[in-house]
Order: C-alpha cells, then sequence, then structure tokens
C-alpha cells in the first residue's frame, strides 16, 4: 500500500484479505447462525451512492419464515474504492473494514441502522 496524493492503495487481494480477518473476528457462536449469506468485495458501489462502504442484500434470518426455501444466498458486498478514499493510514481501514463486516453481518440477524448507530457501528 502506498499514498498516492491523499489517497490510499492497496490491492484487491490485501482488501480481501482484511475483509477475510473481520469475518474471523466474529465470534464462531455468530458465524455458525450466518445462514445462506455469501460476501464480496467490489471495487466501487452503484453510482447512485458513491460513498457507500458495505450493502447487505437479502432476508434478514428474523425475516424468514416457512416460505424460505430455495432462495439465492444473501449477498454483503465490501466497496473497496471508497474506503481507501476516506482513510487515511492502513490501521484506519483495517479498522473501517471491520466496522463495515459488523454493520452488514449485523443486517443478516436483522439489526436495523438504528441500533447499528446506537452499538458504535454506524
Amino acid at each position: 500500500m502506498v499514498d498516492n496524493g491523499g489517497v490510499l492503495e492497496m490491492t484487491r487481494e490485501e482488501f480481501e484479505e482484511l475483509v477475510a480477518e473481520a469475518l474471523d473476528r466474529i465470534p464462531p457462536e455468530l458465524t455458525r447462525l450466518m445462514d445462506n449469506v455469501a460476501v464480496f468485495v467490489e471495487d466501487e458501489p452503484p453510482s447512485d451512492d458513491p460513498e457507500l462502504l458495505g450493502l447487505y442484500e437479502g432476508t434478514p434470518l428474523t425475516d424468514r419464515g416457512e416460505w424460505y426455501a430455495g432462495v439465492l444466498p444473501d449477498r454483503i458486498t465490501v466497496y473497496r474504492g471508497p474506503t481507501l478514499r476516506m482513510c487515511e493510514s492502513r490501521d484506519d481501514v483495517v479498522a473501517e473494514t471491520e466496522i463495515t463486516v459488523v454493520h452488514e453481518v449485523a443486517h443478516h440477524f436483522g439489526i436495523d441502522d438504528e441500533r447499528l448507530h446506537a452499538l458504535g457501528y454506524g
């Protein structure tokens, strides 16, 4: 990683490793409960939300009922570009990536943004 005029650079592979490490830090008793969810890294978010760091798409565990079968996995996406643009150091990237991963995993568990902000994962 190098400083490039105020914007940090980190390869996609390095960033994917940070996302994997953040997932590994989630307590095993919670990761065992995660069901039918996949995590992805993309370089940039949708153009209508260029500062978006992460996105959860799917049906939270708390909303799944008897009808929930044979559906595609929920999708958690972490965006590399906006994370690198907002951070000043590698340590900042590590911390922000962990917050983003926990935030999106929490959505999988049915925790809303208001509660996440109150818990410091805004």
